[in-house]
């Protein structure tokens, strides 16, 4: 039991954004990180890693797919059990491209802003389902499940949900927006959802002192999609992830219910 620390859950925690979170958190001493992976084998790579660079802070790998209610309730469970609260929890665990073996057609559309014909309905239909139930359910059921756990934190309970540009309806309708040229209406979609989740969660728990914040770490290297490269442009990971510590050291409380970005020396903000 970490009772001196700060414990911070990240989903999807095992590579990208979410697993340099933690790097970044486990600097200092005070942390204790609960690392959440769908896979049991890639997480336990991941707390390997980590453990391998001598961090002062901790870390303790917990099996957890989002797109699961049974293993979400069974992650709470656990967490109660073992800390008896959390203090932070970051929704970060996502997915955005179509799988290997989608039709070509869908894949060419992901990169076409006008498509000359329409995609195949069923493949459309199936990704944009698993998109909303990573990207959206996923975060909601976190919310509910985590909730009391968060009420019973040390410090100020917090929520950060790692969104998107793309999901911006304002900047969607703005043909100089972020991604502009990228068509993805599953990938959009679910990311506005998770926004409104996010709102939603804003109005539910802010009158019990929670600071709950979305944030788009911007086009960084990750495994989110094949194109997250750095010879595609793609900014260091480490760039995208230092305003999500920031925002779990109180640092940028007045983002509380809005939609932050990743701008350089600071952050800026998208409409929602």
């Amino acid at each position: 039991m970490a009772t001196d620390k700060t414990i911070v859950l990240i989903t999807g925690g095992n590579s990208g954004i979410g697993l340099e979170v933690a790097a970044q958190l486990l600097a200092d001493k005070t942390k204790h990180v609960i690392l959440g992976s769908r896979s049991l084998e890639k997480g336990e790579a991941a707390v390997k890693d980590l453990q391998s660079r001598n961090l002062p802070g901790s870390v303790e790998l917990i099996q957890l797919d989002v797109t699961d209610p049974r293993s979400i309730e069974a992650a709470a469970k656990t967490v109660e059990s073992k800390h008896g609260r959390l203090d932070t929890l970051i929704n970060n665990a996502a997915i955005a491209c179509p799988p290997e073996g989608t039709p070509t057609a869908v894949l060419n559309n992901y990169m076409t802003a006008s498509p000359e014909e329409p995609t195949p309905l069923q493949p459309l239909a199936d990704y944009t389902a698993q998109c909303f139930q990573a990207n959206a359910t996923g975060p909601l059921l976190m919310g509910e499940a985590f909730s009391p756990i968060l009420r019973k934190s040390s410090t100020t309970p917090r929520i950060i949900s790692v969104s998107s540009g793309a999901g911006s309806i304002i900047s969607r309708l703005n043909p100089k927006g972020p991604g502009a040229a990228i068509r993805a209406p599953w990938y959009r979609a679910s990311k506005a959802a998770m926004n409104m989740v996010t709102a939603c969660q804003v109005a539910d728990y802010g009158g019990a002192g929670f600071k709950v914040f979305a944030y788009c770490p911007g086009y960084t290297v990750s495994n989110l999609s094949g194109m997250n490269r750095a010879e595609n442009g793609a900014k260091p990971t480490s760039q995208g992830a230092r305003p999500i510590v920031r925002m779990v050291e109180g640092e940028c409380d007045e983002w509380h219910g809005r939609f932050a970005h990743e701008d350089g020396d600071g952050l800026g903000e998208y409409g929602w």
